[in-house]
């Protein structure tokens, strides 16, 4: 079986574990994220609007927005790193690619810190995303430039053994779930 037909094999599998984490998710489910996040303060950080059924990371960046700069991304064409806007709580929003909500005047930013959206993980840093390639390429221009911590922040069950990754792929530092931190 080629690379590219296990990539679609396991995302399928990863998504339908992501969405019944996500039907019986509990309250609360960004609290390690602010825990982490709370040893980060004033660093500049992207986090994303959840989409479908990501596990949602507003409560941990709301709480970072209060320390410092909180980006979110910006798909601005295929095949080009993401840009990271500016967000604030309340700020004024507007409908991006992908069903995305991005900032409605965007001033960017480079972050030095990366909560990465997946669709599976592997404890050992390994990270499936959508098939895009948004988050590898935007985290491999930033760790050309200085040290980008990338954390996955998923559900527990979006966790797998044996995930079909390519050379491209940009490796986790870290991951956290609803239910704690797992150190790469």
């Amino acid at each position: 079986m080629d690379l590219e037909t296990r990539k679609a094999e396991a995302r399928k599998a990863a998504f339908a574990r992501r969405k019944q984490a996500f039907d019986t998710r509990p309250p609360g489910q960004a609290g390690h994220l602010s825990e982490v996040l709370a040893g980060h303060r004033g660093v500049p950080l992207a986090g994303y609007m959840p989409i479908r059924t990501e596990i949602n990371p507003m409560a941990a960046m709301e709480e970072a927005a209060a320390h410092g700069p909180v980006s979110v991304p910006v798909i601005e064409a295929a095949g080009q790193p993401l840009k990271f806007a500016l967000w604030e709580p309340g700020c004024e929003m507007t409908d991006g690619p992908f069903g995305a909500r991005i900032p409605a005047n965007p001033r960017f930013i480079e972050p030095e810190i990366l909560i990465v959206p997946l669709v599976a993980f592997s404890r050992a840093g390994g990270r499936l995303g959508y098939g895009g390639g948004f988050y590898d390429r935007s985290l491999e221009g930033l760790r050309a430039k200085r040290a980008t911590l990338a954390i996955g922040f998923a559900f527990a069950a979006q966790e797998a053994e044996d995930l079909p990754l390519e050379p491209t792929d940009q490796p986790l530092d870290l991951i956290v779930t609803e239910q704690g931190v797992i150190e790469v």
